[in-house]
């Protein structure tokens, strides 16, 4: 296991050099959302997972197009190194999608990562893509505790660790946790919000993309671990 590790964190630091925040894109350019979630299940002591990518329209919030694939993973679980568990199934599952997503929401980390190498910037820079990470629980980094946000919606606070921000704490809702944003790759904080706060809907405090995204996995997941 430590060997695996020591490889991962190894190649997270070669990608890092490769994060792009120059070439953002803006938000006139954005037209295909595509929310990206996993789930896992055991069946005869072989792990398996479902990747679904959910692609929907900004404007009008109707899905364009959702596909899904299903395999086996060998890759142990390994904190700060998920992304190498999930990288490969959703590879997978990008290729079966026909319609261009301008930007991919996943659900999980970005830049609020100890290396700064989430599955939303791993992701982002394997696509050459902009990339977004929306974690439901938080991810401690140095023991840095985050700030909560006033009870009102999208009410934020940035998590700042050792003077940089690495995200954002955001309540999209009076009355429900908060969500963890970090970008990911090629799109910056500020816009990251703003597609946030624009997909999010009554029905749920996390966006429709990745909300629709785990939908699906949960259901797929039910069909086939039974």
């Amino acid at each position: 296991m430590k060997a695996f590790e020591e490889s991962y964190i190894a190649r997270q630091l070669e990608l890092k050099k490769q994060i792009d925040f120059e070439h953002i894109i803006q938000m006139e350019e954005i037209k295909l959302l595509a929310g990206v979630d996993l789930a896992y299940w055991k069946k005869e002591d072989i792990e398996y997972a479902v990747c679904c990518i959910v692609v929907i329209d900004y404007f009008t919030k109707e899905v364009v197009e959702k596909k899904y694939c299903v395999d086996s993973i060998t890759v142990p679980y390994i904190p700060g190194c998920l992304a190498f568990r999930e990288i490969p199934l959703f590879l997978k599952t990008k290729e079966l999608i026909q319609e261009i997503p301008d930007v991919y929401i996943f659900d999980g980390n970005g830049y609020l990562h100890p290396r700064h190498m989430g599955i939303a910037t791993h992701a982002g820079i394997l696509l050459d893509k902009p990339t977004i990470g929306i974690a439901k629980t938080y991810y401690k980094i140095e023991d840095v505790e985050y700030l909560m946000p006033k009870n009102t919606a999208f009410a934020f606070e940035d998590i700042i660790i050792q003077d940089q921000v690495y995200g954002r704490v955001v309540r999209t809702h009076p009355d429900v946790k908060p969500i963890f944003l970090s970008v990911g790759n090629r799109i910056d904080l500020d816009t990251a919000m703003k597609i946030v706060k624009s997909m999010t809907t009554k029905e749920s405090h996390i966006p429709l993309p990745t909300r629709l995204a785990d939908i699906m996995t949960h259901e797929i997941r039910k069909r086939k671990a039974s």
